[in-house]
């Protein structure tokens, strides 16, 4: 027997000797769910650290006068977005007696659709609204009329539809250069087009490979959808950093991240906050390297990347022409200019849509099947993403993209040339991210703001975001978006220490709060805000 064999067999007989039968059953009992208990303590897929940090400030909050300081600020906090959000004239709050005539309804759409002050029309916004044609709206109202009572969940009784939708799927697969079986479906936007491919993959890790408790690993700068889907689904998030110049993941961090729970990997393609694109190559060799599955979200910017070398303009392999590549969001509601409510999620293969339905046999209805979160589906906007890419076509949407990422990348070089700002990374397609060494960014964000112009804010770092749409290329509107920059950035180094007031202040104090959960709270009530209707004696019923 070996020396450390006999160490061990010695120091156990001497533990157990002279004992009862019922005292070494105690101890083992004791020791092994002990054992059990340390494991789960120390192994769990968040750091022991986190999770005591979080304890510390859940435990601190009972404490009450922390807690009626909380309580305060956010009824304080609360206040200030009711006060921002609430409109003046009437609100609804009861049906009408009488229904109204088709006239009045419309009237008073138009006055609700007048609320507000942004020129998002004119290109004063970043993103949103990625497209503005009267004619083309002309087109897909009557289109969406004309199928706004159909339901493809019913594929009988409406085979034209789910027709449409096959061939949106069909168009969009050829795109990113899926092969016979790449496939997929329409959803409602990207994150159902990214909670669906979580799905997918959760399912498909636990029947294949036997995981319970998943996890997927992906960049920091990867949309916060996946973290929604994390949530709904109950998948882990390994969260890995970026390189600080680049802004692209860190490979190798990725590599140290894998487990054999890890059920997918992710890229962005290109990512929401500096636009700019991972490494998308090296992630495919991490997947097929461990056999993982592959994720690219090119919801943001797929509806131009895939156009752009048409346009003139290269880019790096991104799509199902790399092995590994096992899926892919593409949002046809942004860069494909149809109407809200639109995205397509594809798969190389069969077998991970399959994962991604929802099945059941036993059923006193019937057997049911669905291929996305809803049931019933808006066969309306089916038809109108339809319409949108028939009637743009394929020169039209290279055009579209041409004057994009010209738009994207003349700003981006006059942007270079303003002392006292910088750009994060290389932006891939039309977003444009800002920050500044020598002054709070949100100084500038907030002048910005004072002319009109709506951007977007970043934080971890603090920066703000311009994406640029078909309405930033109209005559004279990225111009006046540089020469404001310009003029702003020389006002404010006239005094770059001046504090961040306003709303934009909001982002810099919310980086310093350490007690995350009191940010969630925050955000609770300016989605609260969202709902306001004032009480029944000011309502109009």
């Amino acid at each position: 027997m070996e020396p450390h064999v006999r160490l061990v067999t010695g120091s156990i007989d001497r533990v157990f000797t002279g004992r009862q039968p019922w005292q070494i059953v105690a101890i083992t009992t004791t020791t092994v769910l002990g054992t059990i208990w340390l494991w789960q303590v120390l192994f769990q897929e968040e750091s022991v650290y986190q999770r005591a940090k979080k304890k510390v400030f859940k435990l601190a909050r009972l404490i009450p006068a922390v807690r009626r300081r909380v309580d305060a600020e956010i009824e304080k906090i609360n206040d200030g977005f009711v006060k921002d959000i609430s409109q003046k004239g009437n609100y609804y709050t009861e049906l009408p007696n009488d229904g109204m005539e088709g006239g009045e309804i419309l009237k008073k759409v138009d006055d609700y659709l007048e609320l507000g002050h942004y020129r998002w029309k004119e290109g004063f916004i970043s993103g949103a609204v990625y497209y503005y044609n009267p004619e083309l709206i002309k087109l897909v109202t009557e289109v969406y009329g004309k199928a706004s009572y159909t339901n493809p969940l019913h594929p009988d009784v409406f085979p034209g539809v789910c027709k449409m939708e096959a061939e949106v799927v069909r168009m969009t697969a050829n795109l990113f250069h899926g092969g016979p079986s790449a496939c997929g479906t329409m959803t409602t936007g990207g994150t159902e087009s990214i909670m669906m491919a979580c799905k997918a993959y959760r399912d498909y890790a636990r029947e294949n490979r036997g995981i319970t408790k998943p996890n997927m690993v992906l960049p920091v700068t990867a949309h916060t959808g996946f973290d929604k889907a994390a949530k709904y689904l109950g998948i882990f998030t390994k969260v890995v950093p970026v390189y600080a110049d680049s802004t692209e993941v860190n490979i190798a961090a990725m590599e140290r991240a894998i487990n054999r729970n890890t059920v997918m990997l992710v890229g962005s393609a290109p990512n929401f906050p500096y636009g700019t694109m991972d490494d998308i190559e090296a992630i495919a060799e991490l997947g097929r390297k461990y056999n993982i599955p592959v994720h690219v979200d090119a919801c943001l910017g797929g509806f131009l990347i895939v156009f752009m070398k048409r346009a003139g303009y290269p880019v790096r392999p991104f799509d199902f022409s790399i092995p590994g590549v096992t899926s892919i969001s593409a949002d046809t509601h942004k860069y494909g200019y149809t109407p809200k409510g639109s995205s397509v999620i594809l798969y190389s293969k069969k077998v991970y849509r399959h994962y991604q339905y929802t099945v059941t046999t036993e059923w006193p209805g019937g057997v049911y099947g669905s291929p996305t979160v809803n049931g019933s589906r808006a066969g309306g906007i089916i038809a109108a993403t339809w319409a949108t890419m028939m009637n743009f076509g394929l020169d039209g949407y290279v055009e579209a993209t041409k004057r994009i990422i010209d738009t994207t990348r003349y700003i981006e070089q006059q942007l270079r040339a303003i002392n006292n700002i910088f750009i994060f990374g290389t932006p891939a397609t039309s977003v444009i991210g800002i920050g500044s060494r020598d002054f709070d960014i949100y100084l500038l964000g907030g002048e910005l703001n004072s002319l009109g112009w709506n951007l977007n804010s970043l934080q971890f770092p603090s920066g703000i975001h311009i994406c640029v749409t078909y309405m930033h290329t109209e005559n004279g509107v990225a111009e006046k978006f540089v020469e404001d920059v310009r003029t702003k950035v020389a006002l404010i180094m006239q005094n770059p220490t001046k504090p961040v007031e306003g709303k934009m202040a909001i982002y810099g104090v919310a980086q310093s709060v350490p007690d995350r959960e009191l940010i969630g709270d925050f955000t609770k009530c300016f989605i609260d805000s969202m709902y306001y209707t004032p009480v029944d004696k000011q309502a109009t019923k």
